[in-house]
């Protein structure tokens, strides 16, 4: 898998404020946590690509400025980290994990100054 690319990608589906976008990257089954979910939603971790869709739709409604620049590209074994600074300059990591089909299967967003 070509990490670089898909961060490439990853960035300008963010970029693009566009559900379907950035959900296709992600499995049917996902698991993503964030603390900004836990205040939003009222759940540190979501299960199913149903609720990440309901969570993010929640977010892009309240950020419409948003914006993601990838800062960098950590690679793992199955996995990657970016690292990327928001509109107002937040820096941000996501660790992804991918299954045997490239899509991501698990997910966890850290953010600087939450």
């Amino acid at each position: 898998m070509d990490y670089a690319a898909f961060a490439i990608e990853w960035e300008a589906a963010w970029n693009s404020h566009s559900l379907d976008r950035i959900l296709a990257h992600y499995s049917e089954d996902v698991i993503f946590r964030s603390q900004k979910a836990m205040r939003l939603v009222g759940s540190g971790e979501l299960r199913g690509k149903d609720s990440l869709r309901a969570y993010w739709a929640a977010a892009l409604l309240n950020q419409t400025d948003l914006s993601f620049v990838v800062v960098d590209v950590l690679h793992g074994y199955g996995m990657i980290v970016i690292t990327y600074r928001n509109q107002h300059n937040v820096l941000a990591a996501e660790t992804l994990r991918f299954g045997s089909d490239g899509m991501v299967i698990e997910a966890s967003a850290c953010h600087d100054k939450s």
